[in-house]
C-alpha cells in the first residue's frame, strides 16, 4: 500500500511518562515508514499539563479541542481550537489544561 489512513480512536493511548492528567496517542511515526517526522495526538485533561521542558529540535502543535495555556515558566498565553503553536529549539515550554475538560492537540516533531 502505498497510502495510509490511521483513526486514532484504533491507536493506544499512552500516559505521558511526565506531566499529569496528559496521554499520548503515535499517529505517524517510523514503524510506518515515517522518515522525517512524527505526528502524535496529545489530550490533556483538566488540571493536567505536559511537563516544562526543552530540547534541540523544533515543533508544531495545532489545538483541536478546548482552550489552556502555553508557557515558558513565567508567562502564559492562552491557546484554543484553531491555533498553530510554533516552538523553535532549546525553547523552554508546557501546555497546561485549567479550565477545559479535555484539550486535544496535534503535535508535530522530527524523528
Amino acid at each position: 500500500m502505498i497510502m495510509q489512513v490511521i483513526d486514532v480512536g484504533d491507536l493506544p493511548e499512552e500516559e505521558m511518562t511526565e506531566g499529569s492528567k496528559a496521554t499520548i496517542r503515535w499517529l505517524i511515526d517510523e514503524k510506518l515508514g515515517a522518515k522525517n517526522f512524527a505526528m502524535r495526538y496529545i489530550v490533556i485533561k483538566k488540571g493536567g499539563y505536559t511537563p516544562l521542558h526543552t530540547h534541540d529540535w523544533e515543533h508544531e502543535m495545532f489545538v483541536i479541542k478546548g482552550e489552556g495555556y502555553l508557557t515558558d515558566g513565567k508567562n502564559k498565553i492562552k491557546i484554543k481550537p484553531g491555533n498553530a503553536i510554533f516552538v523553535k529549539p532549546n525553547e523552554l515550554h508546557q501546555i497546561i489544561n485549567e479550565d477545559s475538560d479535555s484539550l486535544e492537540i496535534l503535535c508535530l516533531i522530527p524523528l
